[in-house]
């Protein structure tokens, strides 16, 4: 384990994801072979610097798997969103940033494969995001998230979705089981025990970790990525 985690020490480095009229600051971090890379769609009130953020990203990369952590909002308008609480619900806003951040890792990583790690409203937006891009994003997991803001979006979403909530977390439970059912991939619903919504309890944060950083290299690992160019059945397509 430690030597992974020097490894990922030694690949980070600071970005600015340029959307045009809004560049984004973001941490870049991609491991030796890795075959995937999962960009972070953050809730407001948390950013790249969030310890919990980290945390996850860092599991995540261990398992082989490259991060972006980036703000979906700029200082301006974190500074207003503070204060009017509407570009938190903006799932369109969102999720165009997201859909633009992913073109540009494309650009520059187009090795990889790309998935979402979306908290709280991200977790709408990253949905939002997958199905406009279609195949370009192969793995969704949403943490706490509110998967019911993507609305109509819910059935044209081809990712393998894995949705992560608090047991104590009871009216974001029931919105993610209404929106597991309008769902038509792969999908999960995993459910932590005794944990609230952001998941501050003893291991609970660990084990959103393990479940996300799972999923991730099912999905975007090296042995999807093989099976892919082999087929099924072991031959190449």
């Amino acid at each position: 384990m430690a030597q992974a985690t020097e490894r990922v020490k030694t690949e980070a480095k600071e970005v600015d994801v340029d959307l045009g009229d809004a560049p984004l600051r973001g941490y870049l971090n991609v491991p030796d072979n890795a075959q995937g890379i999962v960009l972070f769609a953050h809730g407001t009130g948390s950013s790249r610097h969030s310890p919990r953020n980290q945390f996850v990203a860092r599991l995540i990369r261990e398992a082989g798997v490259g991060t972006l952590l980036f703000d979906l909002l700029t200082r301006e308008e974190e500074a207003v969103d503070l204060h009017t609480s509407h570009l938190r619900f903006d799932i369109r806003l969102l999720a165009d940033r997201l859909i633009a951040a992913t073109e540009w890792v494309k650009s520059r990583l187009d090795h990889l494969r790309a998935g979402y790690f979306g908290s709280s409203t991200g977790g709408g937006a990253a949905l939002v995001a997958a199905a406009q891009l279609g195949s370009v994003v192969e793995a969704v997991v949403s943490r706490g998230g509110r998967p019911d803001l993507a609305g109509d979006a819910l059935p044209l979403v081809k990712a393998p979705t894995l949705l992560i909530v608090g047991g104590r977390d009871y009216p974001v439970i029931e919105l993610n089981e209404a929106a597991l059912t309008r769902l038509r991939c792969e999908k999960e619903l995993q459910i932590v025990p005794g944990a609230t919504h952001l998941f501050e309890e003893p291991s609970a944060l660990e084990q959103v970790a393990a479940l996300a950083a799972s999923w991730f290299k099912l999905h975007l690992g090296f042995s999807r990525g093989r099976d892919r160019k082999l087929g099924r059945a072991g031959i190449a397509d």
